[in-house]
């Protein structure tokens, strides 16, 4: 299912004359395949939206960050029960002003990326979380 990614790379390319935000939610790897214990269909699904990683690069524009993250896990191969599993979510991070190779450790909260955004976007600090703009910037 690509919808989501569909709909992503058509708002980067109709907004990118506009500063902002675009928020996606690719909700069917936690409400399809997570919550379900379908762990080939999660890994089919990664593999799929790996594959379309370059297309959405390819429509970004200068200054433009790309973060991939989760809000929370939700391992399909655990089988205690369904509900959210509590291991750590990966944060990537691509640009053209996007430093390489930088390891931001273990945040102590998800309002971090949150902050960040907000402190990329000027519009000054949230109450939660630590922005880790300084960490990721180049320049």
């Amino acid at each position: 299912k690509s919808d989501g990614i569909e709909k992503t790379i058509e708002a980067i390319r109709r907004y990118k004359d506009t500063k902002g935000l675009i928020f996606v939610n690719l909700v069917d790897f936690d409400m399809v395949f997570g919550h379900r214990r379908n762990a080939n269909g999660y890994g089919g699904a990664l593999e799929a939206f790996d594959q379309r990683i370059p297309q959405i690069k390819d429509v970004l524009g200068q200054g433009d960050v790309l973060i991939f993250t989760a809000d929370h896990g939700c391992d399909p191969t655990h089988m205690v029960h369904t509900d959210h599993t509590r291991e750590y979510v990966p944060v990537l991070i691509w640009g053209d002003s996007i430093k390489r190779n930088v390891n931001l450790g273990t945040r102590d909260t998800f309002a971090d990326c949150g902050q960040t955004i907000a402190d990329l976007m000027g519009v000054g600090p949230l109450k939660f979380g630590r922005s880790f703009k300084k960490d990721i910037i180049n320049g």
